[in-house]
């Protein structure tokens, strides 16, 4: 189990961090229709339709990422205080009852819906440029994937910790600024002391 929960953190972190990147074409694009639009007075007619597509995929490429990290949002000021075992009963029954059945709809109507936006082409409808986003209705469907990967590993997660009281934590790879400060912080007075 635990080579499956290492392949499906990686995977997803790879897709979140790949996706990421659009952040900074999102930046530049609404920084270049900023420019454009009030210096210039001539703005585009695909910025805005552009930026959406670019945040929705970040959203959606980003959630078996966030998973993957413990990073959703959830009400656990009781939860916290259970033993791990006691919290991965809960978890499993949650991933089974709610998690599971919700994914497998999103990728289910996703397919359904970016098949037949890829028929016919779609466009936007909220610009004159005609954007194209039958591409970014595919990205439900692959979102919808990687999160049913995840949650498997979640669940795989959940095994481990009801047989040993403990939970297999993934790989820290991001870490808040405060908190690395305050790391160097402590080595620099650790240094000084010494």
């Amino acid at each position: 189990m635990i080579p499956f929960i290492r392949f499906a953190d990686n995977l997803s972190a790879w897709f979140g961090k790949a996706f990421a990147w659009l952040i900074l074409l999102m930046s530049l694009g609404t920084g270049y229709e900023v420019f454009v639009r009030y210096v210039l007075n001539d703005p585009t007619a695909w910025a805005l339709d552009v930026s959406f597509i670019m945040y929705g995929t970040l959203f959606m490429m980003g959630g078996a990422y966030t998973l993957s990290r413990g990073g959703h949002v959830r009400g656990d000021f009781l939860y916290r205080l259970l033993q791990p075992r006691t919290q991965a009963k809960i978890d499993i029954v949650l991933y089974l009852v709610f998690f599971f059945p919700g994914v497998t709809a999103l990728v289910l109507s996703g397919w359904k819906y970016a098949a037949r936006s890829w028929q016919y082409g779609e466009v936007s409808v909220n610009s004159p440029a005609g954007v194209p986003i039958y591409q970014f209705k595919a990205v439900i469907v692959a979102a919808g994937i990687l999160l049913f990967i995840q949650g498997m590993a979640q669940v795989c997660r959940c095994i481990i910790a009801m047989r040993n009281n403990y939970w297999i934590e993934a790989y820290e790879d991001v870490f808040e600024t405060e908190d690395l400060l305050m790391r160097e912080a402590n080595k620099a007075e650790k240094d000084h002391i010494t």
